[in-house]
């Protein structure tokens, strides 16, 4: 399994992106809904917005696969699973990010597989700005699908009012 990315993101109003690198530029996102919160993944057609538990530089990894891979899941946090339709290249970027400086790799083109993993989401300070929280991104070719959470993280301690703004 390739890393493609493993570094790290300002996720800035709680999110990053992953999206076809030929429609960042006209791409404007549409607002959040609160399902999209509770899933912590908004989906576009050629981008896939991830919600983090932090407003901070979070670490970021994302494994291009050939087929839906085979993963040890027992330590992840949340689990979700959604679409990317790309062109072939892809752009990796903080939601306030200079998107012609993102990092960008190669994929098949057409329809991708995105399974988000969470973990360490129950590490993250009072303030929100410390943790050791971690988010990777599994990529393969496959059908388009609708948004599936497979595992959801519900912190007590943790506000809806954290998440993206709208």
């Amino acid at each position: 399994m390739p890393t493609v990315f493993d570094g790290e993101l300002f996720a800035d109003y709680h999110q990053f992106y992953l999206a076809d690198a030929g429609a960042v530029a006209t791409a404007e996102p549409t607002p959040w809904t609160d399902a999209d919160v509770g899933r912590r993944l908004h989906p576009e057609d050629r981008l896939v917005a991830i919600s983090t538990a932090r407003n901070m530089t979070v670490p970021v990894r994302v494994e291009l696969h050939d087929a839906a891979p085979a993963l040890d899941l027992a330590e992840a946090d949340h689990l979700v699973q959604g679409s990317l339709l790309t062109a072939g290249e892809v752009v990796i970027a903080g939601c306030t990010d200079y998107l012609p400086d993102a990092a960008r790799f190669n994929a098949p083109p057409g329809h991708l597989r995105v399974l988000a993993v969470f973990s360490g989401l129950g590490t993250i300070s009072e303030d929100g700005l410390e943790g050791d929280d971690r988010y990777v991104l599994h990529l393969w070719p496959g059908q388009a699908v609708a948004v599936t959470v497979h595992r959801q993280w519900d912190d007590p301690a943790e506000s809806l009012a954290a998440g993206p703004a709208a």
